[in-house]
């Protein structure tokens, strides 16, 4: 099967993760990178050539190429929207990466730009937005919404019910009880549990173990 060429936007871990995904696991083919000039420091990644974005569609045209736009979720997710818009503006299709080895179902629909890891489960009637990042392991319950452009790193329970509101990152090992709505643009930082509803903006961050007082040397037990 003939494979459809895409350029991938970043040069970092997350670009060298989505060509890993994408070259073993999907109907693309990542052919190139492409980065703003400002951040152009070098001419080849993975074997792959690097350009500039302000010069892209000279090289890969829209007509021909698709687009992925491979960032974190720097400035609450901000820059990977931004640069989202910046390759639709050039008239690029965004493509969309869900791992074979995650659990959908019928009437599951997969929205531009998502990045959806291994070992997600995603149950009916669940709805998951355009740029959205599953990493891998997530819960996503049945009737739950994941609004546009969120970020779940890994192992996060999203319960039935649940809203989680456009632009949040929730951290890892978070828990969201059924039915709680989180606003627009929230950070639930590594570990929390939410049991209740949060507004736009909200940040929770529970503080993690403390150190003990006492060193390993001194542990009679183990």
């Amino acid at each position: 099967m003939q494979k459809h060429p895409i350029v991938i936007f970043g040069t970092g871990e997350i670009a060298e993760l989505a060509d890993f995904y994408f070259t073993a696991d999907s109907g693309y083919e990542p052919v190139a990178f492409t980065v703003d000039a400002a951040f152009l420091k070098q001419h080849e990644f993975r074997g792959r050539p690097v350009v500039a974005f302000e010069e892209v569609t000279e090289t890969f045209p829209p007509d021909r190429f698709g687009a992925f736009v491979a960032v974190s979720y720097a400035k609450i997710n901000a820059v990977r929207t931004e640069k989202v818009a910046a390759f639709k503006a050039k008239g690029y299709g965004l493509v969309s990466y869900l791992s074979s080895s995650a659990t959908t179902f019928p009437l599951f629909n997969l929205r531009e730009n998502c990045f959806i890891l291994e070992d997600n489960t995603i149950q009916p009637f669940a709805t998951v937005g355009a740029n959205v990042t599953l990493w891998s392991g997530n819960h996503i319950g049945h009737h739950s919404v994941i609004e546009d452009d969120v970020f779940l790193a890994s192992h996060v329970v999203v319960s039935g019910g649940v809203r989680v509101g456009q632009g949040s990152f929730v951290g890892v090992n978070v828990t969201i009880r059924d039915h709680v709505t989180i606003g627009k643009k929230c950070v639930l930082g590594a570990g929390a549990l939410v049991l209740e509803n949060q507004p736009d903006f909200s940040v929770v961050a529970p503080r993690g173990s403390e150190r003990s007082a006492v060193p390993s040397t001194r542990l009679r037990n183990l």
